[in-house]
């Protein structure tokens, strides 16, 4: 069985341990996720399980989405993920996945998969943190701004032109971002609800994937 899901960010909460300590926690809507459809090798050359969250209206969604769901039997899903399987999947179409297939697993640290928080068109003290000009004789207007960008002095290459990697102003955020080995502190199961111990990416209300660590226990 899978051991992942599709949730939304809630937000934040606080949780005590058993020694006393006060534990922060973000709250993540984890669920119930329809498989949608389930991947073969012999037919897409690889495993998968194909999960689909929150349902929508179908003048907000597509025709093909609205029949693609419908063979599981749901209304057209906002959010579609797939999973990868090691082996073969024992789901079928239109079966439920709800936050208890953690417990299940035994699953102590997940991978938060999202995307981050879209800042626009940022500089670069905002962007990467720059410390700027110097505020003092000689700086007219351009404290906030990088410095030279096309020396080729200290960098890989020959040209006199911007290289790749360039740190310098541009678009800041609204970008996927996995965050590993994030402690899961409490499942309730009433609720659909995650408690993960740790950062999570995105706003509040946007759609995460959750699944367990490749990495740690």
């Amino acid at each position: 069985m899978v051991a992942a899901i599709l949730g939304k960010k809630v937000g934040m909460t606080q949780i005590y341990t058993e020694d006393g300590r006060a534990v922060s926690a973000t709250v993540v809507e984890a669920g119930p996720c329809t498989v949608l459809e389930v991947r073969r090798p012999d037919a897409d050359g690889y495993e998968a399980v194909q999960l689909g969250f929150e349902g929508v209206k179908p003048s907000r969604s597509t025709k093909a989405m609205i029949g693609h769901c419908a063979k599981a039997g749901v209304a057209p899903q906002a959010f579609i993920r797939e999973f990868r399987m090691a082996g073969a999947a024992d789901h079928q179409v239109g079966e439920m996945v709800t936050v208890e297939v953690f417990e299940q697993n035994q699953v102590k640290h997940v991978d938060v998969v999202g995307v981050t928080k879209g800042r626009g068109f940022a500089g670069v003290m905002k962007r990467h943190g720059f410390g700027g000009q110097p505020d003092s004789h000689g700086t007219e207007r351009k404290h906030r701004s990088s410095g030279s960008i096309g020396s080729h002095g200290c960098e890989r290459g020959r040209s006199g032109g911007i290289k790749k990697g360039k740190r310098m102003a541009g678009h800041m955020g609204n970008a996927r971002r996995t965050v590993r080995n994030q402690e899961l502190v409490g499942i309730v199961k009433d609720k659909n609800l995650l408690l993960i111990r740790g950062v999570v990416p995105g706003p509040t209300g946007g759609f995460v994937m959750i699944r367990a660590s490749k990495t740690k226990s």
